[in-house]
């Protein structure tokens, strides 16, 4: 059983060493530890630290492509160095690397496929008391929309086991966080989380320079996975509100109208009109949208077994080479 635990970098040199130093050598039920770091456009010296510390893999972009690619692009050289699990981690050591082994003991007793450290949010000292319930609050939404109980959606700290990297897939460029969390749960993959502890602040977080930039983009990218995996759904409610509301103005036109006085409010019909025939043409983009969303998870599927047969190829080779 071999664990490849990856750390995105960008111009992590004052901290990764230190990261790196809290790293396990040993977890027993794992015969192989290896490490590896994505280089995502780092302008210091950030690859340096990581080979001298004696890092397994490097995987370098020549310029910041984003968390995103960066965390997906660490899942695919993991899984061709042959990992059977992966774990993602902070270059700044915000998670206490000791409580790896407690990560990924689901996996090794086939409990879950995929791990999410929950962290003591309200006993973060660094965290200000908005950002706690704004992690709170992400962490809810979420939940409703992966229809998991993942307590901590945001955390970064978490173990895939092969299948489950082979399977995902990140179409956002600004993080796998909460994206990856909606897929597993609409797709039915065996989902949980252990509490895990932190360390003390080494740094500020480059993710989003404002409060409010957080909550934009991640609100954003929570509604955007959920258009993807359950666009009937969301279109049917969207639909809905201008359908019920012309409606209802129909329904008091009418009363109107069998009253007599509908003349004075041939308006009314109009927005009526207008406002129903939205709606209903929402509804029509849902059932596009729907039939979208089948024939991606076919192509999902086309390209896990591509993934599945790339991987395979490139480990009987080595195995030739070996011998």
């Amino acid at each position: 059983m071999k664990l490849i635990i990856q750390i995105p970098c960008l111009n992590e040199a004052e901290t990764l060493e230190i990261a790196l130093n809290d790293l396990p050598r040993h977890i027993d039920g794992i015969d192989e530890i290896e490490y590896l770091i994505i280089n995502d456009g780092s302008r210091d010296n950030t690859v340096e630290v990581a080979k001298n510390w004696g890092v397994n893999h490097v995987v370098s972009f020549p310029q910041n492509k984003g968390l995103a690619k960066g965390f997906m692009a660490g899942l695919d050289a993991c899984i061709r160095n042959g990992a059977d699990i992966i774990v993602n981690t902070d270059a700044d050591n915000q998670y206490c690397g000791a409580d790896i082994e407690k990560l990924i003991r689901p996996i090794l007793n086939g409990e879950a496929e995929i791990v999410i450290g929950e962290r003591p949010i309200d006993d973060t000292a660094h965290f200000s008391p908005l950002k706690k319930k704004l992690q709170h609050f992400g962490s809810f939404v979420v939940r409703k929309a992966s229809k998991t109980d993942i307590p901590d959606a945001p955390s970064g700290f978490r173990a895939y086991s092969r299948e489950a990297a082979l399977h995902i897939n990140v179409v956002n460029n600004y993080t796998y966080t909460l994206e990856t969390i909606v897929q597993a749960g609409r797709n039915r993959m065996a989902i949980t989380s252990v509490p895990i502890r932190t360390n003390p602040e080494l740094r500020k977080s480059r993710l989003f320079h404002s409060m409010f930039g957080y909550v934009k983009k991640s609100m954003l990218t929570i509604i955007r996975a959920y258009m993807m995996y359950r666009p009937l759904v969301f279109f049917s409610v969207v639909g809905a509100v201008p359908f019920v509301i012309g409606m209802g103005i129909g329904i008091r036109f009418l009363l109107y109208f069998f009253q007599g006085t509908g003349n004075g409010h041939i308006q009314s019909l109009i927005f009526a009109s207008t406002l129903m025939l939205l709606g209903f043409m929402t509804f029509i983009v849902g059932l596009q949208a729907d039939i979208i969303a089948a024939n991606r998870k076919i192509l999902e599927d086309i390209q896990y077994r591509v993934r599945r047969m790339e991987v395979n190829e490139e480990s009987d080779e080595k195995d030739k080479n070996k011998s």
